[in-house]
């Protein structure tokens, strides 16, 4: 017996909504009626135009640039839904922001993922459909159901095609000690070796590449991460990866382009031939006008996911 609403209904802020419209289509289902504006004093208000009552709620908000105002649409969205007797609500954060400050790293640090997994919570949020977390311990900051798919997947099809004629020199590459875990199981599905970049960072927004660990001379390197933000460490790894380890030529994939600041100034002069992100954050005009930065959809996802949670069935065949 199904334990949730009678029927689905989406709503979005509006953080990314043509990613929202997608996995309505995929869905085959509209978009519900709402509205998320701000009052002259900054204030956030929303408004839902069609009744909610015993329904399965997703809400599609990603908490990424203007981070804080998109955090406060969504908690308010939850709230209002909640309010409005909404059967079960679930939210949909492809991106999850403050996911970097999951730990404390040095006295009287904030652990803010938590700050924002309890404001969830207590929002009236029933469960939580993300994407690549920064870190997976965030999932147990939650004392709701959490569903963290994975967006490597759906990097492989398109890298096992690109390097179908020389995938025996072909290798992954960590840019950092942190994703190791994650490059090795991407390295897996790909059936190649892999490289670890060492580097001390020396301030936030910055690092010194100091070795590589493995050889990467005469390789296709792919290089992978969760996230890109300024760019700076993806940048610097590339250029060792060429200059220090002789590799013959580097892509990159991550699956958030938070890209701030001289992101894409940095992506655009770097060495870096080509980088693949998912639209869990929408490109913005200066990503749009890079000739290297290129997106893949995840709309197929999360609609299969949506489906999945709704009939109650299992989400483990998505991170195959």
């Amino acid at each position: 017996m199904i334990s949730h609403g009678k029927d689905i209904k989406i709503f979005c802020g509006n953080s990314n909504p043509e990613l929202a419209q997608a996995i309505c289509e995929k869905l085959g289902l509209p978009l519900g009626s709402s509205e998320v504006k701000t009052f002259s004093d900054g204030e956030s208000s929303v408004s839902i135009y069609e009744t909610v009552r015993g329904s399965d709620v997703f809400v599609i908000q990603s908490t990424c640039i203007p981070v804080n105002d998109n955090l406060m649409d969504l908690l308010i969205m939850i709230d209002a839904l909640k309010r409005a007797s909404a059967g079960r609500i679930t939210a949909v954060i492809p991106y999850f922001g403050y996911a970097r400050q999951d730990r404390k790293t040095k006295p009287r640090d904030p652990i803010s993922a938590k700050l924002v997994a309890n404001l969830i919570t207590q929002a009236g949020a029933d469960r939580v459909l993300t994407m690549d977390l920064h870190a997976n311990q965030i999932q147990g900051f939650f004392d709701i159901p959490v569903d963290n798919l994975l967006g490597a997947p759906l990097f492989v099809d398109y890298f096992t095609n690109k390097f179908a004629d020389v995938m025996d020199d072909v290798m992954v590459v960590s840019p950092d000690v942190g994703s190791v875990a994650r490059v090795r199981a991407f390295a897996q599905k790909l059936h190649v070796p892999m490289a670890i970049v060492d580097k001390r960072r020396q301030k936030a927004n910055s690092s010194e590449v100091m070795n590589i660990i493995g050889n990467v001379e005469g390789k296709h390197v792919i290089l992978l991460d969760d996230m890109v933000d300024t760019g700076g460490s993806l940048c610097h790894a590339a250029e060792a990866l060429v200059s220090i380890g002789g590799a013959k030529d580097v892509v990159a994939a991550a699956s958030h382009g938070v890209l701030s600041g001289p992101a894409v100034e940095r992506i655009a002069k770097s060495c870096i031939n080509e980088v693949f992100f998912l639209n869990t954050i929408p490109a913005n005009e200066a990503a749009l006008a890079c000739e290297k930065i290129k997106y893949v959809n995840v709309a197929d996802v999360f609609a299969e996911a949506i489906s999945r949670i709704f009939n109650e069935t299992s989400v483990s065949p998505l991170f195959q």
